[in-house]
């Protein structure tokens, strides 16, 4: 893997990590596209520098990691949220990982979009009950889009994606949907990276520590970037975009994988 690589899979995965179109399948056709084999130093640099993208959150939102009472009870949360994907993960680890393979990652893409499009055409956003502030999230909300994301676990489905869709069937705003995601993302991120680390020692030793450092900061950057850009968008408008998206791009997968 050459700097180059590292920079445009450090853009992909910067960009692509929080916006609900699966950063997993954009980083096997970018790998494809350039020749990189998908071996163990391969998966351990995505590793790296999604977990890169994961802390970008902390500088978005650094006022959530204030510790009063009040941000402990979100974070109380969140992490409830996250303890559905935390055990089934654990548990069936190994079969998940069977499911991998580029027509699945192309079907999850497509059924996501149609299932984004379908939630949008009836999405009521006036509804005076609708929550638009995280902080006022309930534990009842907070533990149904804890089980809406297991059906991350499948490739290609979008951890953003499966958090959001079940953000907005429980009463969240779309700007409230995407935040409360991106807060998700450090337990899941920060356990997934913990366990691959852990797990596989030895194969992060042969990551090349400048295409690393590189590919680390760019998709810090740019995942900081698209996070502002990303709440600006929703103010104006809807999901709809992302579901056609995730349709064409599934179908262009299975076009060119077949």
């Amino acid at each position: 893997m050459s700097i180059f690589d590292a920079i445009i899979l450090g853009i992909i995965e910067g960009f692509t990590e929080f916006l609900p179109v699966s950063s997993t399948g954009h980083m096997i056709v970018a790998s494809q596209f350039l020749g990189i084999d998908q071996d163990s130093v391969t998966m351990a640099f995505e590793v790296i520098i999604q977990f890169a993208a994961i802390l970008a959150v902390v500088l978005n939102y650094k006022e959530h990691f204030v510790p009063t009472a009040q941000k402990i009870n979100l974070w109380t949360k969140v992490i409830l949220a996250f303890i559905p994907l935390g055990a089934v993960g654990f548990i069936f680890s190994d079969q998940i990982k069977e499911l991998f393979s580029v027509q699945i990652v192309a079907i999850m893409f497509i059924v996501g979009g149609i299932i984004f499009i379908v939630v949008e055409k009836f999405y009521i956003p006036n509804e005076e009950h609708l929550i638009d502030d995280v902080e006022e999230v309930n534990i009842k909300q907070a533990l149904w889009i804890g089980f809406a994301q297991i059906f991350a676990l499948i490739p290609g489905t979008s951890r953003a994606g499966s958090t959001i869709i079940g953000a907005l069937l429980v009463g969240l705003s779309r700007k409230a949907s995407a935040e409360f995601s991106f807060l998700l993302a450090l337990p899941v991120m920060g356990a997934v990276t913990a366990h691959d680390i852990l797990k596989h020692y030895d194969e992060f030793i042969g990551v090349n520590l400048v295409n690393l450092g590189v590919g680390f900061v760019i998709s810090f950057v740019v995942a900081f970037i698209v996070m502002k850009l990303f709440v600006k968008f929703l103010e104006k408008f809807t999901f709809m975009v992302f579901g056609i998206y995730r349709i064409l791009f599934g179908v262009l997968l299975l076009t060119v994988f077949n």
